[in-house]
């Protein structure tokens, strides 16, 4: 399965790490790509370059964030689905309103219309009626709104726990019905 995976200028870029890694431990083919204040935010936050994200094992290539010949721009070629981990709501706007300037529009346009699965991971509160219509307008053209909203039911330990709850939720709506995460058990 190829999976094009999208950082934008959102806080929460360990949920972008850990979820290429988690790509990388399922077997998946990762095409990626940042935006510049993605890749800016990736270093603030990390303390480490977009490309080492991944870690040394996984097999991620990267496209230009400008660069609208690369595949995942063309349905011909578009991957099995798309994950857009930390989602801005510039970007989503962007995407909202259709427009195809950049590689992460124009990608999750493709996955629109060839009705591939495009989860979308907003980092953003609290949200605007902008924001909310935006967000309505993506989940009626088909994308699945997945916000960076943890569960805690599975009475996580540390941060990284949260994290990858959150990333497992992801991974299991991109198609990989095996992924890590919490699953909810009655009280005893």
């Amino acid at each position: 399965m190829t999976v094009f995976v999208a950082i934008t200028g959102a806080s929460g870029a360990v949920y972008a790490a850990r979820a290429l890694r988690a790509l990388a431990r399922h077997g998946a083919e990762v095409w990626a790509t940042v935006s510049p204040t993605g890749a800016q935010i990736v270093r603030h936050e990390l303390a480490v370059a977009h490309l080492d994200l991944a870690g040394p094992d996984a097999r991620v290539t990267w496209y230009a964030f400008d660069d609208l010949t690369a595949p995942p721009a063309s349905g011909s070629s578009c991957p099995d689905a798309m994950l857009v981990i930390p989602c801005s709501m510039g970007a989503l706007g962007r995407m909202a309103a259709g427009t195809a300037e950049t590689l992460i529009t124009r990608a999750a346009d493709v996955c629109l219309k060839e009705r591939r699965p495009l989860v979308l991971v907003p980092r953003e509160t609290p949200l605007n009626l902008i924001h909310l219509r935006n967000l309505t307008t993506l989940a009626e053209a088909g994308a699945i709104i997945l916000p960076a909203c943890p569960p805690f039911y599975h009475r996580p330990k540390d941060i990284e726990s949260l994290v990858d709850a959150l990333v497992g939720r992801a991974l299991s709506h991109l198609g990989f019905p095996e992924a890590e995460q919490p699953r909810w058990s009655p009280l005893t």
